[in-house]
C-alpha cells in the first residue's frame, strides 16, 4: 500500500470527518427511545421505569464531495468512492428511578477508492463513549389532551458523556491515514434532551456541548512530526426533530419523523497558539421511520442523514449521506 503524507484537505480529513458523529452518544438518530418508550427520542434513552436497553446500529455513510475552508461545495472527484461502516452496539442501565448510563462500543470498516487509482480496505474498534444522564422527571410526559400548562412540561434529560480514544487515531503508530478508525482525543459532552408527545405528534431539541483533553502529538499518518501538544476546539450540536406515530389496529405504532442538525468545532491549538486547520461545521437534514411493538419493548428504526451540498452549508468537512438500521430491546 502506498503511503502518503496527509494534508488538512485530503483523505485524512474526510475520514476524521466521517468520524465525528460515529462515536457521540446523544448524537446519532438510530438509537432508541422516548420516555414513553416509543422511537421519537434522537439519542440512547432508556424508557422511564424501564430496566435496561440494547442496541445495535448499522451505518452506511457514503462520501459525494467536501466543503472547503471557506464553505464552498467541492464535489467528489471522478473515480473516487469514499464509504465507511459502522456497527455500534450499545447498552442503557438504570441506577436510579432517575439516573441512568450507558455504554456504546462502535467497531468501523473504511472502503475508500480514491481518484488516482488507489485503494485501502481496513477496519479496527472505534471510539467507545460512556454516558451518564439524569432524567429531570417523575411521571410519563406523553399525553392525548392538554388540559393545563402541566401537560405541556417536556421530558427533559441531562447528561454527561465521555468519548475514549480506543480507536486507531493519525497520532497512533500507524503506517498510513488508512487505518484510521477513531480521532484520537478524549472528549467530554455536556448535553440536554428535551422530548415532548402530544399524541399523535412529537418534538425533541438536543444541545450538546464538547471538550477535548489536549495530547502530545510527536506523529501523524506514520509520518514523525515535532513533538508538540495538540487540541481540537470546542464541539456545540443542536438538533431539532419533530414527528407523527400512526396507531396499528394491534396498538403497534409506526413513528415518521424529520429533523435538522448543526454541528462545529472551533479552532484547536498547537502548544497554545490557534490551530484553524482543524476548524469545522456542517448542516444535515434527517429522515426517521421508526417501528414499536405495544409494550414498547421492541424499536425498529430507519434513519436516511442528507448533508446539504451547497455552498455555506459546511466547512472543512466531508458532504455524506448516512444510512442506519437499529433495532433495540427494552428490558422492563
Amino acid at each position: 500500500m502506498k503511503k502518503m503524507k496527509a494534508t488538512p484537505c485530503t483523505s485524512v480529513q474526510v475520514t476524521s470527518g466521517l468520524l465525528m458523529g460515529a462515536a457521540f452518544l446523544f448524537s446519532s438518530t438510530a438509537w432508541s427511545a422516548s420516555c414513553c418508550g416509543g422511537g421519537s427520542a434522537t439519542s440512547l434513552i432508556l424508557p422511564k421505569f424501564s430496566k435496561s436497553m440494547v442496541n445495535i446500529a448499522f451505518d452506511i455513510e457514503s462520501y459525494d464531495g467536501k466543503w472547503d475552508s471557506k464553505g464552498t461545495y467541492v464535489p467528489a472527484e471522478p473515480g473516487e468512492d469514499l464509504n465507511q461502516y459502522r456497527l455500534d452496539l450499545g447498552y442503557a442501565h438504570r441506577l436510579s428511578p432517575r439516573w441512568q448510563a450507558a455504554i456504546v462500543a462502535p467497531y468501523v470498516w473504511n472502503s475508500n477508492q480514491y481518484a488516482d487509482g488507489l485503494s485501502s480496505n481496513t477496519h479496527g474498534l472505534g471510539d467507545m463513549t460512556l454516558g451518564l444522564t439524569y432524567e429531570a422527571f417523575d411521571g410519563i410526559k406523553c399525553v392525548w389532551k392538554v388540559r393545563d400548562w402541566k401537560d405541556l412540561a417536556p421530558a427533559a434529560y441531562f447528561g454527561l458523556a465521555l468519548t475514549v480514544p480506543t480507536g486507531i487515531s493519525p497520532y497512533d503508530d500507524v503506517a498510513n491515514n488508512f487505518e484510521i478508525t477513531g480521532r484520537g482525543f478524549y472528549r467530554l459532552d455536556a448535553n440536554m434532551l428535551l422530548d415532548k408527545t402530544i399524541y399523535p405528534w412529537n418534538a425533541s431539541l438536543l444541545f450538546s456541548y464538547g471538550k477535548y483533553l489536549e495530547r502530545d502529538v510527536n506523529s501523524v499518518n506514520g509520518t514523525p512530526d515535532e513533538p508538540h501538544k495538540l487540541e481540537l476546539g470546542d464541539r456545540m450540536l443542536g438538533t431539532a426533530t419533530f414527528g407523527y406515530t400512526h396507531f396499528l389496529d394491534n396498538m403497534d405504532t409506526m413513528t415518521f419523523s424529520l429533523n435538522y442538525s448543526h454541528l462545529e468545532e472551533d479552532a484547536g491549538s498547537i502548544d497554545g497558539r490557534p490551530y484553524f486547520v482543524t476548524e469545522m461545521e456542517k448542516n444535515s437534514i434527517g429522515a426517521i421511520a421508526a417501528y414499536s411493538t405495544m409494550n414498547r419493548d421492541w424499536v425498529y428504526k430507519l434513519t436516511f442523514i442528507h448533508a446539504i451540498p451547497e455552498d455555506g452549508q459546511g466547512q472543512t468537512f466531508p458532504v455524506t449521506d448516512i444510512l442506519t438500521v437499529g433495532v433495540s430491546h427494552v428490558f422492563r
